[in-house]
């Protein structure tokens, strides 16, 4: 009897780690995720509908990879992809936008970072 409560109790001590760990893997995904309402966003970045597309475009790219940096195993190779992606969605953006716009976008997305504990 008492082997047989020890395994059962084994068994859900290893499903109750499981749990957890997909738990905290979820919720990497959701501080990690910078999908954004783009509709929200050209009007508050006073969009042309040329900009719309290529915002889009652009801003796909970097929540893709900001997703893609969630799963790294460290902390520092974490950290080194999201630097890189915001680099490059900046890097973008400049391009894109004008400098009200750009302006704008760079403190949206600085308040997003800092809000999810991203911005080191």
């Amino acid at each position: 009897m008492t082997v047989a409560m020890f395994c059962m109790t084994m068994a859900f001590a290893e499903k109750e780690n499981a749990v957890v760990e997909n738990a905290v893997e979820m919720n990497a995904d959701n501080v990690y995720d910078m999908s954004v309402n783009m509709r929200k966003l050209s009007v508050a970045l006073g969009l042309t509908v040329d900009q719309i597309e290529a915002v889009e475009t652009v801003h796909n790219t970097f929540n893709a990879e900001m997703l893609f940096a969630a799963h790294y195993n460290s902390e520092a190779e974490r950290n080194a992809q999201v630097k890189k992606a915001v680099e490059k969605d900046i890097k973008w953006m400049n391009y894109i936008l004008t400098k009200d716009q750009y302006r704008k976008y760079l403190v949206l997305l600085n308040a997003t970072l800092n809000n999810r504990g991203l911005n080191k």
